[in-house]
């Protein structure tokens, strides 16, 4: 899959380990060390199997995460350690939507990653 960030921030954090371990602790940053590799390799959404991956509906989040992210129709994420999450969006245009309208997650091969953290504050 292409892998793609929502800022420079968000990147650095994936790409310099002992900024993910101090931000994130040593557990969360070897976490997101490996469902990179795993997005890098998959060639859908779908095919993601670790780290307990799920959509998630921003109206559904904390009042920060959601006031950042309240026009994005669906995120997905994975999961790193104790409430710690990698969150993600579609990249591609158009989006491959489903007949009831909802995003088809096994036609999404790009992604942007928009968040790593606890969502729930």
């Amino acid at each position: 899959m292409d892998v793609n960030f929502a800022d420079e921030k968000i990147k650095k954090l994936c790409e310099q380990s002992s900024l993910a371990q101090k931000k994130l602790g040593a557990k969360a940053a070897r976490k997101l060390k490996r469902r990179l590799a795993d997005l890098l390799t998959a060639r859908c959404v779908v095919e993601l199997v670790a780290g307990r991956p799920h959509p998630v509906q921003p109206h559904k989040l904390g009042k920060r995460f959601y006031q950042k992210f309240s026009d994005v129709e669906e995120l997905f994420a994975l999961d790193l350690d104790s409430g710690v999450r990698l969150v993600f969006q579609a990249d591609v245009e158009p989006l491959p939507l489903k007949k009831d309208g909802s995003l088809d997650w096994a036609k999404v091969s790009q992604i942007c990653i928009v968040f790593i953290g606890d969502y729930h504050d």
